[in-house]
């Protein structure tokens, strides 16, 4: 029986650390990633005391060559089993715009293309063996675009349909993916939101959902089900019907 070997983006805090240590336990490794050495390493520690044997590699998702190295480097000492592309950021300033010039350039770079930079080079790998699972946290976000984050939106809605269309790709090789899609997570991400935000969850109980949902190679693991259930119906809807509605929705500070 394969032993687990798992590697997970943005480790440091957020749903990384809590899937990290959900994760946790004897006979498992993890490959953890994040760009915060200091909180990384206490993450680590927290799941060395679950059991785990750990390994941490400061690293910038949006870095190809390095994220490469890493996950070459980490399949060669241990094969993956599976890899959870989980690192993203958000942005939003209260402006029209909903995000700055930069802000937006910067989502981009982290949730788009740090997820591919995660993927793309641990696919093959997979491929050679058959075997593996990869994981990609999208969001509830990506199934419309909302005025106060329209370029996270975008980002998470770019990673949920390209996870979707590899799924069948890769099935034929023996991988599955899992497409994540949280609503709202009590997270620094969050934590600054001064708007309402219904279902609000802790990072704790959405990583036991989202390890339930990817041992059963979910393809889509979608999240409190009220809240998915209300953006399905607003991605469902005219944009004639839904314009106003989005008018009035609160921007991020």
């Amino acid at each position: 029986m394969t032993t687990p070997a798992i590697l997970i983006t943005g480790a440091s805090s957020g749903l990384g650390a809590a899937l990290a240590l959900a994760y946790a336990a004897n006979g498992v490794t993890l490959f953890l990633g994040a760009r915060n050495s200091e909180r990384l390493q206490q993450v680590a520690e927290d799941c060395r005391k679950r059991g785990a044997a750990v390994e941490t590699t400061i690293v910038d998702v949006t870095d190809r060559a390095a994220m490469e190295q890493w996950i070459r480097a980490s399949d060669a000492r241990h094969d993956l089993t599976l890899v959870i592309a989980n690192a993203g950021i958000s942005g939003g300033t209260g402006n029209q715009l909903g995000e700055t010039a930069e802000q937006t350039r910067a989502i981009f770079a982290a949730n788009l293309d740090g997820v591919l930079n995660a993927l793309l080079p641990a696919i093959p790998l997979m491929q050679a063996r058959k075997a593996g699972q990869i994981a990609i946290m999208a969001s509830l976000a990506g199934f419309r675009g909302l005025p106060s984050a329209p370029a996270y939106c975008a980002s998470k809605a770019a990673v949920k349909v390209w996870g979707e269309g590899i799924r069948g790709w890769l099935a034929g090789d023996g991988i599955g993916v899992s497409v994540i899609c949280p609503g709202f997570i009590a997270t620094a991400m969050t934590k600054t939101n001064r708007f309402p935000m219904p279902f609000l969850m802790t990072a704790e109980k959405a990583a036991q959902i989202m390890k339930k949902g990817i041992g059963a190679n979910r393809a889509r693991i979608a999240f409190p089900w009220q809240t998915a259930f209300m953006v399905w119906l607003l991605a469902a809807l005219p944009p004639s019907w839904t314009d106003p509605l989005m008018a009035m929705s609160p921007r991020k500070e």
